[in-house]
């Protein structure tokens, strides 16, 4: 099973919907949490983020900044010991954006994920708390989670419901596969993912290329 130790490793998927789109992030991971830090490429904008977690790989803060052409924008996005969900936002220049910020604080209780749009990194955190990277099959865990979803660019935040379970384990030279679904956005998925649970194939968004 993956992250038993501390490990800190690079990785770069390109886009599929948008072959332009390169993100790049390092994910520091340890036992029950992780940080991470990355970009977003695209020809539209540039994101910068980075992101920490407590114990159980509950998400403690997520930062974000934008820039486009003539525009730029930035998120603090905070959940506190208590569950509550905070954000502070700013913009500067003209865009047709929505603002950034949590549209409705009190539809994110419960959440204990944020889920940054676009980026297969944020997928990690409840694909390591439901233990879906693990050798052994998973139980089918069919409950609905609540997400602090951030749309990219915008930067607003709204929430999702999701729900993850495992189609097949990791077992010797094979990935393992997790099914995704959301009901806001109405899609299914099935990702590959490595021994560390980590995002290698995430179908119609992005491929892992390094």
């Amino acid at each position: 099973m993956g992250n038993q130790l501390h490990t800190s490793l690079l990785h770069t998927w390109q886009g599929i919907d948008d072959p332009a789109r390169l993100d790049s992030a390092t994910i520091n991971l340890e036992p029950g949490r992780l940080s991470a830090h990355g970009t977003s490429r695209t020809d539209s904008y540039a994101m910068s983020w980075a992101l920490t977690t407590t114990d159980g790989w509950v998400t403690r803060r997520l930062t974000a900044t934008v820039h486009g052409h003539g525009w730029s924008r930035h998120l603090e996005l905070e959940r506190d010991d208590d569950g509550v969900w905070s954000a502070t936002g700013s913009t500067a220049g003209e865009c047709s954006l929505p603002a950034p910020g949590i549209e409705d604080p009190s539809l994110l209780t419960g959440a204990l994920d944020c889920d940054l749009g676009l980026c297969p990194v944020t997928n990690t955190m409840p694909i390591l708390r439901l233990n879906l990277h693990s050798e052994e099959l998973a139980p089918v865990d069919e409950t609905s989670m609540v997400m602090a979803w951030v749309d990219v660019p915008s930067l607003q935040v709204k929430r999702s419901s999701q729900m993850y379970s495992q189609l097949r384990s990791s077992d010797g030279d094979r990935n393992g596969v997790v099914l995704y679904s959301s009901d806001n956005h109405g899609f299914t998925a099935e990702l590959e993912i490595d021994r560390e649970g980590i995002v290698l194939e995430y179908p119609g968004l992005a491929t892992r290329i390094r």
